[in-house]
């Protein structure tokens, strides 16, 4: 991904600021509780930033999303995008609208950024990048960012905890919040969303993915505790077998956790597959399971 000049960061940010001002209060996005999506992940592998047979283009995947799989709520992944350069995310936020769909998140995946370095200009350096990242959020209409909550196997909360009110005192007047997902260190304890949620307090919502768990010990206690303070979710399948079962692990468990805390979408399908056409393939087969699994729940069906 091509990182935003700083002339037009410098841009963007100076006209955020302004426009912050008089809609920090009326800040409102469409309704997505309910609805099943798809993360950007899922495409790393099929995406091309030209003309390359077999792949798709991230300006083709709302046409995608609306024609083919019936949904959409996209959540995006930063290395998903070609750019972060104004011009490139109107056009993608203009193909988003053009086919019904919502840009819901942005998972900021930049290599070597830790918002917990001890090192403070590397600190400082990637809550820059991150407030980049809250500029590009707001430009296409994202509500919520997803930074990765430090680097290393335990880092510092007092400087963990910092940055991330630097950040959601930057992103807040924008009308967007900081999501906690599982991953890397956060991943190891079934308590460290909570808990990290509790330290950091307004301003950011869990995130849980149902596969970024080391093995079930951690992966159900760790669901329960995270989908009651979630306001997304990365439903994530891994290959699924030819009759369409998923061995890693229970997916109906998965959902059951979440419903049973609470949680009422939106469920962002991560899927994975060698080939594209076997990608979208296996959407449409999560999808219906989830579509399956809602109805039941609201019909009351054991």
């Amino acid at each position: 991904m091509k990182t935003q000049s700083r002339r037009s960061f410098l841009k963007v940010s100076s006209l955020g600021v302004g426009a912050s001002i008089a809609t920090a209060a009326s800040v409102s996005h469409p309704p997505v509780t309910g609805e099943i999506g798809v993360t950007t992940g899922s495409f790393f592998s099929h995406l091309t930033f030209g003309k390359e047979a077999g792949k798709i283009s991230m300006l083709d995947l709302p046409k995608v999303m609306n024609n083919e799989l019936g949904m959409r709520v996209i959540d995006l992944m930063s290395r998903t995008l070609e750019s972060f350069e104004p011009e490139y995310l109107e056009k993608l936020r203009n193909e988003m609208e053009a086919n019904h769909c919502i840009f819901t998140n942005l998972k900021c995946n930049q290599k070597g950024v830790d918002i917990a370095s001890a090192d403070k200009e590397k600190r400082n350096e990637a809550i820059r990048i991150y407030k980049e990242s809250i500029d590009a959020a707001q430009l296409l209409g994202c509500r919520w960012i997803r930074p990765v909550a430090g680097g290393g196997r335990n880092p510092d909360r007092v400087r963990l905890v910092n940055s991330f009110h630097q950040l959601i005192d930057y992103a807040d007047p924008k009308g967007i919040s900081l999501l906690i997902e599982n991953v890397g260190w956060v991943a190891k304890d079934p308590d460290n969303i909570p808990t990290l949620i509790a330290k950091i307090g307004a301003g950011v919502h869990a995130s849980p993915d149902t596969g970024n768990w080391p093995d079930d010990t951690t992966r159900f206690p760790g669901l329960a505790k995270a989908y009651p303070l979630a306001v997304t979710s990365d439903f994530k399948a891994f290959q699924l077998e030819p009759d369409g079962s998923h061995s890693k692990y229970d997916l109906e468990k998965c959902f059951n956790t979440g419903w049973n805390a609470g949680f009422r979408g939106p469920w962002c399908i991560e899927h994975f597959h060698e080939d594209l056409p076997g990608l979208i393939t296996g959407f449409g087969k999560v999808r219906d399971y989830l579509k399956k699994w809602i109805k039941e729940k609201e019909e009351g069906v054991q």
